[in-house]
């Protein structure tokens, strides 16, 4: 009897470490905003939060910087493990690193300006801006290439200045146009559209009858898909020029399918969302941030967890629908 009582006090202690590593943890996941991608990105955390007992709330901070540090200090208030945030201002990391008092953190899809403020108890989980570009420009060399066409006219959408993606996703493209042998030249000024469908619509509309340009340039798939819509409302064949994305949105993915959008490149939202999710926990535990996951730590700075970027091509766009 004394031996069956002795396993069962065993099995009692040993199945709490069974159930799950994390299980009891509490976290909080800030978004600085819900669109498509995000709320993916965001869904992803709770599931594999779900999966490892952890308890995990989600807040909007409708891309207000005040928010995020509320919501911040209330999860510290609440004694939390630790907490997730997708910025509005990459250049506001300091002061929620500050609010978060002794909570982990992790940034995520949106990279700190400044990345020195990452450390054993902060952490970056996204992808490699410099490839998402590099991929659209690569596109780009190789179709005018093929085309003998060394001068290349663009309308650039761009997403929000100072954002970190918004400058490396600009810079990769065009110096990847230039490492393929094209001289591209601006046709217009930037359209700073705020990675807003509508808001490119409206500003390139005018541009698209008044302008020569051989190729649109977008900063990510909702862009991109408002200069379509603008070109069909003007009549014009948004298949006559390449117009690419990035992101790989479900709109992104059709209309590459559509043959209207030349290319875009696969961001992983679920990736990212599990892997933010994952070197939370890590960091609770003590391990390695990128433990549980096939993701790599950057090779210079080891509190960075990158996500690969992916290209969508309209020979392996089938691949991407359901992702």
């Amino acid at each position: 009897m004394k031996k069956i009582l002795m396993c069962l006090l065993v099995l009692a202690m040993v199945l709490p470490v069974m159930a799950g590593f994390a299980e009891g943890y509490k976290m909080t996941i800030i978004m600085s905003s819900r669109d498509e991608f995000l709320s993916t990105l965001e869904r992803a955390a709770s599931e594999a939060a779900e999966e490892l007992g952890i308890e995990l709330s989600a807040q909007d901070a409708q891309n207000d910087s005040a928010k995020v540090l509320q919501y911040i200090e209330a999860a510290a208030n609440a004694g939390e493990d630790a907490v997730i945030i997708n910025l509005v201002d990459t250049e506001t990391a300091a002061e929620c690193i500050e609010s978060a008092g002794d909570m982990k953190v992790v940034f995520v899809n949106r990279c700190p300006a400044d990345t020195s403020v990452l450390g054993d108890n902060v952490a970056y989980v996204g992808s490699n801006e410099m490839q998402s570009g590099g991929y659209q420009g690569d596109f780009l060399g190789e179709y005018f290439n093929e085309k003998g066409q060394t001068d290349v006219k663009y309308i650039l959408l761009s997403g929000t200045l100072g954002l970190v993606h918004t400058t490396q996703r600009t810079a990769s493209v065009l110096q990847h146009m230039k490492d393929a042998g094209l001289n591209p030249e601006e046709a217009a000024a930037p359209l700073v559209a705020d990675y807003d469908r509508a808001t490119a619509m409206d500003m390139i509309a005018p541009l698209l009858t008044t302008t020569e340009y051989d190729c649109i340039i977008a900063n990510n798939d909702a862009m991109a898909l408002g200069a379509i819509e603008a070109m069909k409302d003007a009549g014009l064949d948004p298949a006559s020029i390449p117009i690419v994305g990035i992101d790989a949105t479900v709109d992104g993915v059709a209309a590459v399918q559509d043959g209207e959008l030349a290319m875009t490149v696969f961001q992983d939202p679920k990736g990212q969302g599990k892997g933010a999710l994952m070197a939370a926990a890590n960091m609770v535990e003590g391990k390695a941030f990128n433990d549980g996951t096939d993701f790599e730590v950057d090779s210079e700075n080891p509190y960075i967890v990158w996500v690969p970027f992916e290209p969508v091509y309209p020979s392996n766009v089938d691949d991407y629908a359901n992702k």
